[in-house]
C-alpha cells in the first residue's frame, strides 16, 4: 500500500482501502450509507468529462461523487490490481 490520499486524488482505474471519512452528520452518515465505510475496498472507474462528479465501485455498485465529498475520504492506494 502507498501513502494515505483523499479519494478525490485516486485515478480512474486504480483501487485504495478507505481509511478514514472527515466529515460532519449528515455528510457522514451519507457516505456511511452508500457503503463508504473504513476498511472498504474503492475503484475509482471514471469522471465525468468536466472532472466532476467521479463515479467509484464500491460493494459492487457504482455511486458518483462530488469533488468536494470525495476530498473528505483517507485512502490507502492498493498495490494489488482490483479483484
Amino acid at each position: 500500500m502507498g501513502t494515505e490520499i483523499t479519494l478525490d486524488r485516486l485515478s480512474p482505474g486504480k483501487s485504495a482501502w478507505i481509511k478514514d471519512i472527515q466529515a460532519r452528520e449528515p455528510i457522514a452518515r451519507r457516505l456511511t450509507d452508500l457503503g463508504f465505510v473504513k476498511g472498504g475496498r474503492v475503484r475509482c472507474r471514471m469522471r465525468s468529462a468536466a472532472g466532476d462528479p467521479t463515479a467509484y465501485q464500491i460493494r459492487g455498485m457504482l455511486i458518483a461523487l462530488r469533488r468536494q465529498d470525495a476530498a473528505r475520504i483517507t485512502v490507502l492506494p492498493a498495490a494489488d490490481p482490483w479483484d
